[in-house]
């Protein structure tokens, strides 16, 4: 038997502390706290924007995993991030186009996907997956690093992103930037531990109609939705695939669109969406490149892949390619044709809307305003290429010389900088902001005849 004169007030001390821990861990958002999974461990130490990190590849047989690329199977390897050694650990190379060209052109710098758990229950501080993208026509290699800060800035659940310095089997290979990877970290730090479904919508075909890469409700058949529901990132139900054709239903109507739609966050993203002119995009003719997010029957739009952002992606362009002018001035209101915009419902039914329509310039007034008159976009991009460029400079697998490289870190900024000033002209009125308006009166136009757009980076390059 305990006897100690002071046994009940401790008694009562520590209930009374195990009641406030539990009420703290159950209410600790409302109270202001930032639960653990809101802050995983590795968002402070690969994604730690600051610096340079170093990511050493330990695999068996580095030629024949090269040889196999187009297979895009997984092999097991050891990672070494920052001196810390990870063991059996799934490495494949990543990409469609940027693999197939890499590989046409005789080179070796393939983007790669590392999965933490593909063979064992294993995890990077809390990270399951993650990539090393090369930046593949991305002389300035800016630009996916750019607009993941400016969705970042904007509010817009977005992968964090860090430049890394490459090594396999002791052997440099370059600089790198690691994206984290859409899948169950992601959504547990976006999204909380009761988080919902992602899906990565794809196209088999570019000839085929792709209605459901586009968001469009068709019927009520789940397999309409196969470039959807194959794409999706966790085990998925007949009410998941329920939710989501019922969101689209809604979506087609254009009525209650916030019964389905995160009007808010869709708004945010297009924001910058629209401002880094990407054609390869769900605003292009593609139609894909983003993730789609569902939870309570409720979507949200994920930003992905902007390697050929800043008007550098050929495809249905018109001719000059380098119309830098005409990207320059691209309009905030019609983004794209008729054609497209009719058949891209996540963007044409909400500008329908005249609420969502103003506050979508809302966004666009203060982006321009926070993002670039304010500085800090320039003084963002010195401290970049102040921090990268030792780097660049020795990537001897390169696509790019490093002249190349500053060339093009200078060429999307002056387009960056330019395009600002555009949109603050279109906001204002003193540019037309529809396609309709600038076919009739460019003479309003910020002139960017100085930018060459292909400096950025384009597909000759491999050439060299």
């Amino acid at each position: 038997m305990l006897k100690h004169k002071y046994i009940n007030r401790i008694c009562i001390i520590i209930m009374t502390a195990a009641l406030i821990v539990t009420i703290l861990f159950m209410n600790g958002q409302a109270l202001g706290l930032t639960p653990a999974y809101a802050a995983p461990g590795y968002e402070t130490r690969l994604f730690d924007k600051s610096r340079v990190h170093t990511v050493d590849i330990l695999i068996d047989d580095w030629e024949a995993f090269l040889d196999t690329a187009d297979e895009e199977e997984y092999s097991s390897c050891t990672i070494v991030i920052d001196g810390e050694s990870f063991s059996n650990v799934g490495l494949r190379v990543k990409g469609n186009n940027s693999r197939r060209l890499t590989s046409e052109y005789g080179l070796e710098r393939y983007s790669l996907k590392v999965e933490f758990d593909h063979y064992t229950y294993n995890t990077y501080y809390g990270l399951d997956k993650f990539s090393l993208d090369s930046s593949f026509q991305d002389n300035s290699y800016m630009k996916t690093w750019i607009t993941y800060d400016m969705m970042e800035h904007m509010g817009v659940p977005a992968p964090l992103c860090s430049y890394t310095w490459v090594n396999v089997n002791g052997r440099p290979w370059g600089l790198f930037l690691a994206i984290e990877e859409p899948e169950e970290a992601f959504a547990r730090r976006n999204f909380g531990t009761d988080y919902g479904q992602l899906y990565k919508p794809d196209y088999r075909s570019l000839n085929d109609e792709n209605a459901d890469v586009h968001l469009r409700y068709t019927d009520d058949n789940p397999d309409s939705y196969d470039n959807i529901f194959r794409n999706a990132r966790f085990d998925l139900t007949d009410a998941d695939k329920e939710r989501v054709i019922n969101a689209l239903k809604v979506l087609d109507s254009g009525e209650n669109l916030e019964s389905a739609i995160d009007v808010d966050e869709v708004l945010r993203y297009f924001t910058v969406q629209v401002f880094v002119v990407n054609m390869d995009s769900y605003l292009g003719r593609t139609g894909h490149n983003y993730f789609l997010y569902e939870e309570d029957g409720i979507l949200s739009i994920i930003p992905w892949d902007y390697n050929l952002a800043f008007a550098t992606y050929s495809l249905g362009m018109p001719d000059p390619v380098n119309d830098s002018t005409l990207y320059v001035n691209y309009p905030i209101n019609t983004p794209a044709s008729g054609e497209i915009m009719k058949n891209r419902p996540l963007y044409h039914n909400l500008m329908k809307n005249d609420a969502y329509f103003a506050q979508y310039h809302e966004y666009f007034n203060y982006l321009i305003e926070s993002y670039f008159e304010s500085g800090y976009f320039e003084n963002f991009i010195m401290e970049t290429r102040g921090m990268i460029a030792p780097y660049v400079e020795k990537d001897s697998t390169a696509f790019c010389s490093y002249d190349d490289f500053l060339l093009g870190a200078d060429t999307i900024t002056d387009f960056c900088l330019l395009r600002a000033e555009s949109i603050r002209g279109q906001l204002d009125g003193t540019i037309p902001s529809t396609i309709a308006g600038q076919m009739e009166d460019r003479s309003s136009f910020i002139d960017a005849s100085s930018v060459w757009l292909p400096d950025m980076g384009e597909i000759a390059d491999l050439k060299d």
